[in-house]
């Protein structure tokens, strides 16, 4: 048996948080990933859902390198600092044809605040036999998360769901 890390702490909290929320009916989870690559030395947890009959997607990632496991285990090199998670959202609409991303961006700063990264995309594929569009956001927060932060993961789940609320009304 091995001590849990860090990614492996907030990953089950992740999990937890979002399975109990599927289990209660709130969200529909509709995909997860836990990928370890061998060649980096890193690892990425992924989880995706949406809520019952609506179409918004979520997905939340959590990424940890080989400089964050080794800050964590190996106390002597003192970097303490590094020893965390990066954390991502996304949020995935498809065949959104009028989108005011204007009014998105401000949406998300009013949810998530200025200070984060967020960034949209829209995917056109126009040799489909239907061109479809999928809007793709991300908002990302630029720092590690530490554990002492692991509380935080638990209420960031509320913001994701207010999140998917107000764009399926937006997007709609």
């Amino acid at each position: 048996m091995f001590d849990p890390t860090a990614f492996d702490n907030m990953k089950v909290v992740i999990e937890g948080a979002l399975y109990d929320l599927d289990i209660s009916g709130e969200i529909v989870i509709t995909d997860r990933n836990d990928s370890v690559n061998m060649a980096k030395m890193s690892r990425t947890f992924d989880l995706s859902f949406r809520l019952p009959g609506k179409k918004v997607k979520a997905t939340i990632e959590l990424q940890s390198g080989l400089i964050n496991l080794a800050a964590e285990l190996l106390p002597s090199i003192q970097s303490e600092e590094q020893a965390g998670c990066m954390l991502s959202l996304q949020f995935t609409a498809k065949d959104e044809l009028d989108i005011d991303f204007t009014t998105l961006k401000s949406l998300l700063e009013d949810i998530w605040g200025p200070t984060r990264t967020i960034t949209q995309r829209v995917l056109y594929d126009p040799l489909s036999i239907v061109p479809t569009k999928t809007l793709i956001i991300k908002i990302e927060f630029d720092r590690l998360i530490h554990e002492d932060q692991i509380e935080d993961l638990v209420e960031m789940t509320e913001f994701i769901i207010t999140t998917l609320k107000r764009l399926n009304e937006e997007i709609s």
